[in-house]
């Protein structure tokens, strides 16, 4: 960082594992509990591949966003690498690219809650819990940050704990033979053919996504040695949840049955004889949407923050409030609420998924800038000096060279199978640099 750090005022209270926790509370929400079913539909047991590839790219995305956040601890993270290693524009896109990206994520899970809530109260308007929870989740942000860090390590930890106790549950059940396993049952492991993984990597990659919310939080962090804890606790968590509740799945829902039956978390829940089990899965469905959401509107407003401070946003955007808390920057972030009502009330279910596909252009566009940021770091620095860093990737720079080309594939796929996904890539990209271009501008101008 420079001599003045621009991000200055924000409270160094994060411990590893709520920074952790706020990066898988913000993983973990409802593309997995939705979305696993899909992937499975869509490559069968073989989706499991699918997730082992995902967690191998995500393994050097961990590492090089690990390595330059120990050395560069900011809440602007990875549009910081991109501006000391690659280039401003870099630095401006992955930022607002992904602020803009998160904040729209943010009234998806508002969204998903307010379904949820119905199944209980359905008399309720799904408005006044959008509303409430927002509500909520604003005032939670408002305050310390290590308040905040409490609450969402908590939040989190209830659908954290569910999921290990799903995972445990039926893999008991498939070793006792209380189900039968469906690995092979319905036309073997690649039923759809040997390269049937790939159609289930948008979904495996968005799941992971994730990892990039750690060194956001670093610009809280109580000290340096707290973010290779972090980023590792964060990795491993990701990995072993993800990988072991596909295993399940895989193994216990017929992959040409998924989705078109009940949940497969209820099945489990109810093959154990567990009491009112519609009931507690859609309690962890909504609190594995409101920490998502939470996690989601922490990591967008300290975004838009960072880009109020370098000077690429309005400075009001900028300001802390007396805990230290970005409160502009937290309210603009939440146009994604409104967008997400607008879209319920006025447009088709299928216009919606579009919207959050798209979306997942702006995360995997932060991972990119990364990698090849950490290319550039690696490049200049000394062995001796490779040594000394407190987070070493074994992957060293060519981890990285593989990790851009597999994201990068992996976006071309995304925009090969949908129009949408490609218009809305490349249109936000376009977009970003026209607003790159007039912000420069206007600033070399008022200089």
């Amino acid at each position: 960082m420079p001599s003045r750090n621009p991000e200055q005022g924000l409270r160094p209270q994060l411990s590893a594992g709520q920074m952790a926790m706020v990066a898988v509370g913000g993983s973990i929400g409802t593309g997995l509990l939705l979305g696993a079913a899909s992937a499975l539909s869509q490559a069968g047991p073989a989706v499991l591949l699918s997730f082992f590839l995902a967690a191998c790219i995500n393994f050097t995305v961990s590492m090089a966003m690990g390595e330059l956040a120990c050395v560069h601890p900011a809440a602007g993270s990875f549009g910081v690498y991109g501006d000391l290693y690659l280039n401003q524009w870099a630095g401006f896109v992955s930022r607002a690219g992904y602020w803009a990206a998160i904040a729209v994520s943010i009234g998806a899970e508002l969204v998903a809650s307010a379904t949820y809530m119905a199944f209980w109260f359905p008399a309720v308007p799904a408005l006044v819990w959008g509303v409430l929870f927002a509500l909520l989740l604003y005032l939670v942000n408002l305050s310390s940050v290590g308040s905040y860090g409490r609450f969402e390590f908590w939040f989190a930890m209830i659908k954290l704990a569910t999921l290990s106790v799903f995972i445990v549950a039926g893999a008991a059940l498939l070793l006792a033979g209380r189900v039968p396993a469906q690995y092979t049952a319905h036309g073997g492991f690649f039923p759809r053919g040997l390269l049937a993984p790939l159609l289930g990597m948008t979904v495996a990659l968005y799941s992971f996504g994730g990892v990039e919310m750690v060194a956001v939080t670093t610009g809280e962090a109580r000290s340096i040695r707290e973010v290779p804890r972090a980023v590792l606790l964060t990795f491993l968590t990701l990995t072993l949840v993800y990988l072991g509740a596909m295993a399940v799945l895989a193994g216990i829902i017929p992959w040409d049955q998924a989705g078109s039956s009940e949940s497969p978390f209820v099945t489990v829940f109810r093959v154990l004889h567990i009491p009112a089990a519609s009931h507690l899965m859609n309690f962890v469905v909504l609190t594995a949407a409101l920490s998502g959401a939470n996690a989601a509107l922490y990591i967008a407003s300290r975004m838009l923050f960072s880009l109020a401070r370098t000077g690429w946003a309005p400075a009001g955007l900028g300001e802390l409030n007396a805990a230290g808390s970005p409160r502009r920057a937290l309210l603009v972030s939440s146009f994604g609420i409104v967008l997400a009502v607008v879209l319920q009330k006025w447009a088709p279910q299928a216009a919606f998924l579009w919207i959050l596909q798209g979306a997942l252009f702006g995360l995997l566009l932060s991972w990119l800038v990364s990698l090849l940021a950490h290319v550039v770091f690696r490049l200049r620095l000394s062995p001796d000096q490779v040594r000394s860093l407190p987070l070493r990737s074994p992957l060293g720079l060519w981890g990285s060279v593989f990790g851009f080309l597999m994201v990068t594939a992996a976006i071309l796929r995304t925009w090969v199978d949908s129009p949408v996904a490609l218009v809305s890539g490349l249109g936000g990209l376009a977009v970003l640099s026209v607003a790159y271009h007039v912000i420069r501008c206007r600033r070399t101008i008022s200089e």
